[in-house]
């Protein structure tokens, strides 16, 4: 056995973030050299981030970061196997670094990035996988969201009380109003709309849905004279269900969420939604 202490295993903890056992191990391989045994477990920790790369992760934290003038924001999800490493306070403070990164550099793509510097000499891909290393799981940065100009808000929502957020909304409006921007970032939240407008769909989207309306009325059996009006219905069914200005206000399903942002006097630029793993 090498001549190491408890001292320094619990040095090698705080420095790997690796378990007691694995830092052990790690000593006694090096012989008692906390220096060496960091460098083993650094090694086998990124054996182990290759390994899992086949595992999947739909645990993790959505993060928001706003300007202190709400005129930007950014949304950040990072993901992990289980809610155990959710709940982490290292987790955690991982996706809080990046969240931050991201809204200080502006990133144009995720490419970019993961590329980035984010500390001294480390991409933000060395820190993620760093991260993988230390947590024993696999730990995924695949998408954010930047929105600026205007007036930004931002909603972060609970599932379990035990867990950090799991879902994310930021919402931008033409001019401030926080009151509205939160009702209608919570209504984001729950309703998760895929559209600002309905002009924002995709015409093969629309062409899509009039074809499926279509045969389905036929299935159905109704009436050829009728088919044109029937699929215009469930066409139109499908932006109140999926386009965010058309969808029945949470708090008041008599309105649009349209109607509330008109009578407010404020107008919706943009929205990004995430939740972890969807």
């Amino acid at each position: 056995m090498a001549n190491f202490t408890a001292a320094d295993v619990k040095k090698l903890r705080e420095l790997s973030g690796a378990g007691m056992m694995d830092c052990k191990k790690a000593l006694d391989e090096a012989e008692g050299d906390v220096a060496k045994a960091v460098e083993i477990l650094r090694v086998k920790g990124q054996k182990g981030v290759a390994k899992r790369e086949s595992r999947t992760a739909e645990n993790g934290a959505v993060v928001a970061v706003l300007a202190e003038d709400s005129t930007s924001g950014v949304l950040v999800e990072l993901k992990c196997e289980t809610d155990f490493v959710a709940k982490g306070d290292k987790f955690q403070a991982v996706a809080q670094a990046i969240a931050e990164h991201v809204f200080a550099t502006a990133p144009e793509d995720l490419a970019t990035l993961l590329a980035s510097e984010i500390e001294s000499g480390k991409s933000v891909k060395d820190y993620v996988d760093e991260a993988n290393a230390t947590l024993g799981e696999k730990i995924v940065l695949d998408r954010y969201a930047r929105l600026a100009g205007g007036y930004v808000a931002s909603y972060l929502h609970r599932t379990s009380p035990d867990l950090p957020p799991q879902v994310g909304v930021l919402i931008q409006l033409e001019q401030e109003n926080a009151e509205v921007a939160k009702d209608v970032a919570q209504h984001i939240a729950a309703f998760a709309p895929r559209y600002l407008t309905q002009d924002e769909v995709p015409a093969d989207v629309v062409e899509s849905e009039r074809r499926i309306a279509e045969a389905t009325a036929r299935e159905e059996g109704k009436p050829e004279a009728a088919l044109s009006k029937i699929v215009d219905g469930r066409v139109n069914g499908f932006f109140k269900e999926h386009v965010l200005l058309n969808q029945p206000f949470a708090k008041d399903n008599k309105k649009t969420v349209q109607k509330v942002l008109t009578e407010a006097g404020v107008a919706a630029k943009g929205f990004a939604r995430f939740r972890v793993g969807a």
